[in-house]
């Protein structure tokens, strides 16, 4: 009796787990959420720019003076007169330092005596040589007697020259003690010397000057950069592209004035490949100053029909360059390219991309290869891409 009782107990339970597993199914069933479908993600996309472009580089580039020198005496002694200071602006012939000249005074007298005390016994010899000319004609003297006075009145004629090139130097002497400015230009700061101080003629840098205008702006282009403008049919010397220089200062402004190429390197610079070149540019504001830089803009070429898309679309993978476009499906695909040069804030793509493409260059970041998308179409205007 009691076993079927419990029988029957262990039988309603089982009937009760059933239905509550039951119950749960169909609960779960009912309330079961549908499976996600993927929506297109959104990005922003342009069709390439396809279009004739000029291409150019840019180059860093120092400023130099035309003229820079080192101001040094040709002759030696103490300073006794300072006519400017550092910085000042000086125009050519000024008087800068006055060296004593005392002593040179004095070698000026010395050698002016010395010249007068040859003249008068050249002219003494002469009237001998005179003579005895005469009287050997005579036969009162011998030929002998009057070749001798003629030779001695031109050895005396040769001392009488020494003498005055002996004049001459000591007064070029006397006359370099007053140091002049060779050149119109500006002073440096703190490189001038003092009042007392002693100059080694030759040796001693009294100051430093330097022409403000026009500047020279000296930079360097690579081997391939130079062969390149020739293959564009561009002589950097000779050609308008040389004559019409752009120049762009550290801090980003454009100067005002344009320069043109002044002298190019005979050849490469060994160590760097290179090719240096000097520009030269007005400065009546005094804008340049020697030891500046800048960047040279030059022209290198026109390419026809060159595709340009903005440099924000391109994406760099370790030494490979990709852009993600949108394929005739509305799918991204990721597709290898070859870049050119930069031009503003385009780039130049020479392999890997066709007129008609439509490149992503806003969200190619979160639409992979295959992912549907749902592109929105903008133009470099709208970009704000110049």
């Amino acid at each position: 009796m009691m076993k079927n009782i419990l029988k029957r107990k262990v039988l309603l339970a089982s009937l009760l787990v059933g239905v509550l597993v039951v119950a749960g199914l169909v609960f779960a069933l009912l309330n079961k959420k549908p499976m996600p479908i993927h929506q297109p993600v959104s990005v922003k996309a342009m069709k390439v720019v396809v279009k004739d472009t000029d291409v150019y580089q840019d180059y860093v580039g120092q400023v130099e003076a035309v003229n820079d020198i080192q101001v040094r005496s040709k002759v030696s002694g103490n300073i006794v007169e300072k006519f400017i200071k550092g910085g000042e602006i000086v125009r050519a012939g000024q008087p800068l330092f006055q060296i004593d000249k005392r002593t040179y005074e004095a070698a000026v007298s010395n050698a002016k005596a010395q010249l007068a005390q040859a003249i008068a016994n050249y002219e003494n010899a002469k009237l001998d040589a005179d003579r005895y000319k005469t009287l050997a004609a005579q036969d009162a003297v011998s030929r002998q007697t009057s070749d001798t006075a003629t030779s001695v009145a031109l050895q005396d004629y040769q001392i009488v020259e020494a003498m005055r090139a002996n004049l001459k130097q000591t007064e070029d002497n006397l006359s370099d003690t007053l140091i002049v400015a060779p050149f119109s230009g500006k002073l440096g700061v703190g490189d001038d010397l003092s009042l007392g101080a002693f100059v080694t003629a030759g040796q001693t840098v009294m100051c430093t000057l330097s022409s403000p205008d026009p500047m020279y702006v000296l930079f360097s282009i690579s081997e391939n950069d130079y062969l390149n403008m020739f293959k564009n049919g561009i002589d950097p010397m000779n050609s308008d592209v040389g004559k019409n220089i752009v120049l762009t200062l550290s801090n980003g402004t454009t100067y005002k004035y344009p320069g043109k190429i002044a002298e190019i390197n005979r050849g490469l610079t060994q160590n760097t490949g290179t090719l240096s070149i000097k520009a030269l540019f007005p400065n009546p504001d005094n804008i340049l100053v020697p030891g500046m830089f800048a960047n040279v803009v030059l022209k290198e070429g026109n390419l026809k029909n060159a595709i340009l898309i903005p440099q924000m679309a391109v994406q760099q993978v370790l030494d490979k360059t990709f852009v993600t476009i949108v394929d005739s499906d509305n799918k991204a695909q990721m597709v290898p390219v070859k870049m050119g040069p930069r031009v503003g804030s385009f780039w130049v793509v020479e392999e890997g991309l066709k007129p008609g493409d439509n490149v992503i260059v806003e969200g190619f970041q979160k639409a992979p290869t295959g992912t549907l998308v749902k592109p929105t179409e903008t133009t470099p205007e709208s970009l704000g891409l110049k």
